[in-house]
């Protein structure tokens, strides 16, 4: 009702243009900030729930050779971190995680919506727009995640740090401070060690992610409610979940080794036996040292993480935005 007011009445001494793109500027700040509680919210949620899965992937990740393997097996693995850290040691780095996920999800998702209207993307799933949903997502995970890439660098760095003496960081704070201190600086690019496998395995799996989901829905929705004009929100949580968990894990497996790149490219300066100079260093190395298979570790966890996770995701995201929008 608000916006209605503004937007028809507007300002008597700007001009009816001026009044427009008033109008038009306070609807895009109300929508985006409606936007990103849901995708923060959606995002503390989900990763809240696999936490215990996101850590061990981690642990998998940075196991560099045979005589460093430690953890093996998913069950066993969850079993051995239970009996050495306690319940805690399920949801070491979570908390960063969560302030890393609130604002990286937000800013996704928000940057989605912006881009499907900046490349004209229909609203209706059930139209053929799989280039152009793909695009808008992978736009939408490279703005993501050069927001938030410092937030994700110390989560790796406490998640992979032991107990005792082996425990180098105290806090988020503690971590960032040393980190900026000891490997360069904010400027020397300290917090973005290893972005550039990021950005490259994000823009693909975000772009599938969008596409794949968005699609699936689109062919369910045109399977089940063909006459209908708004079918897909009329699908079920189960249903959507299934869309949801489909889409990552399919988009997870394609874009998965540079996801190990990046884990081991963040743990330089951390660790003084650094193996690898570059991205393309990395990748040689760990062909030639570990074979192709190095370049899968943690994937089933991660695959077991990550389907449950991103199904969470779109599904508490659509929610929360409906039940905004509702109350708004």
């Amino acid at each position: 009702m608000t916006r209605l007011t503004i937007k028809d009445k507007g300002n008597p001494l700007l001009s009816s243009s001026q009044n427009d793109r008033h109008g038009f500027t306070l609807l895009f700040t109300i929508n985006t900030f409606k936007h990103l509680l849901a995708g923060g919210f959606a995002g503390a949620v989900s990763r809240t729930v696999v936490s215990p899965l996101e850590r061990l992937k981690i642990l998998f990740q940075l196991q560099h050779s045979q005589h460093e393997i430690k953890f093996k097996g998913i069950i066993p693995s969850l079993i051995q971190i239970g009996k050495e850290e306690g319940f805690k040691g399920y949801f070491k780095g979570n908390g960063t995680n969560v302030v890393r996920m609130v604002p990286y999800m937000a800013v996704q998702f928000t940057a989605y919506e912006e881009f499907k209207k900046r490349l004209h993307v229909s609203q209706d799933v059930r139209k053929h727009d799989s280039l152009r949903r793909l695009t808008a997502g992978a736009l939408a995970g490279i703005t993501s995640v050069i927001a938030t890439y410092p937030l994700d660098l110390i989560r790796t760095r406490l998640a992979a740090q032991g107990e005792g003496p082996l425990r180098k960081y105290r806090s988020i704070f503690h971590a960032a401070v040393l980190i900026c201190r000891q490997e360069g600086g904010f400027f020397g690019g300290a917090l973005y060690r290893g972005i550039a496998p990021s950005l490259m395995g994000v823009a693909p799996y975000v772009g599938f992610n969008f596409m794949i989901y968005e699609n699936l829905k689109g062919m369910v929705s045109k399977y089940f409610y063909g006459s209908s004009p708004d079918g897909y929100s009329e699908l079920s949580v189960p249903v959507r979940l299934t869309c949801g968990a489909i889409a990552g894990a399919s988009s997870q497996t394609v874009t998965y080794p540079l996801d190990v790149i990046r884990r081991r490219m963040q743990m330089k300066g951390a660790n003084s036996n650094f193996a690898y100079s570059s991205t393309l260093n990395a990748f040689a190395t760990i062909i030639r040292k570990e074979g192709y298979i190095g370049l899968y570790k943690g994937m089933v966890p991660n695959v077991v993480k990550v389907a449950p996770a991103i199904a969470v995701n779109f599904v508490v995201y659509e929610f929360a935005k409906k039940i905004i929008y509702r109350y708004s």
